[in-house]
């Protein structure tokens, strides 16, 4: 949607207005080191167009840009879903979150007796959960995972993920249930990211 201005219809200009102010606000949540334009790799693009499962997958080990490929994809997932013939009633809503502070945010919401944040994340257009086997889990957790990622699943509605381990093995984490589901909706979107630590490279 980068055509000159005195070209668009006047719905192009509605959605071009739409679909800046929805980046804006990404951005205003993007963390700063995320917010640089990086090449993706072309799975995640392959993922953005529809070619591939549901959800994206992207597992590797530490410092290789997984948590960086994530927030741009996100990103350019948000600018496709402003694409002429795009079908959204409303604006796109993503939802992100690590793994440590979305366990935690899940164990003090269920304190204050409210299950507003787990109903959130069933609904949510796209879910980004970073680093998912960083955190500790629980019974508990693992039963608030399974009913976030079964009405997802059931649903169609695409999750991201970025983790150090392949679906397969997070059965520990997430228990199996969330394991399996997770396998299946990321199954020909699991993009394996490789090469040294880059937070290393820059240190030296």
């Amino acid at each position: 949607m980068h055509s000159n201005s005195d070209d668009l219809t006047p719905q192009q200009h509605w959605l071009q207005e739409r679909l800046s102010s929805a980046l804006a606000r990404f951005d205003d949540r993007t963390p700063l080191i995320y917010r640089k334009p990086i090449e993706i790799e072309q799975g995640a693009t392959d993922w953005i167009g529809g070619w591939g499962a549901t959800s994206l997958f992207l597992a590797g080990p530490i410092g290789v840009g997984k948590t960086h490929t994530a927030w741009q994809t996100c990103r350019r997932w948000l600018e496709a879903a402003y694409a002429p013939g795009g079908n959204w009633q409303g604006s796109p809503v993503i939802k992100t979150y690590r793994s440590t502070t979305l366990f935690d945010a899940l164990i003090a919401e269920f304190d204050s007796g409210q299950r507003t944040l787990v109903d959130e994340l069933q609904r949510a257009d796209l879910v980004f959960i970073d680093d998912l086997a960083a955190a500790k889990p629980s019974a508990w957790t693992q039963e608030r995972l399974y009913e976030i990622f079964d009405e997802r699943y059931i649903n169609r509605r695409p999750v991201i993920v970025t983790c150090d381990v392949l679906p397969n093995a997070l059965s520990d984490v997430t228990g199996p249930r969330v394991a399996s589901r997770l396998a299946e909706m990321c199954r020909g979107s699991v993009l394996l990211m490789d090469g040294d630590d880059r937070r290393k490279q820059v240190a030296a």
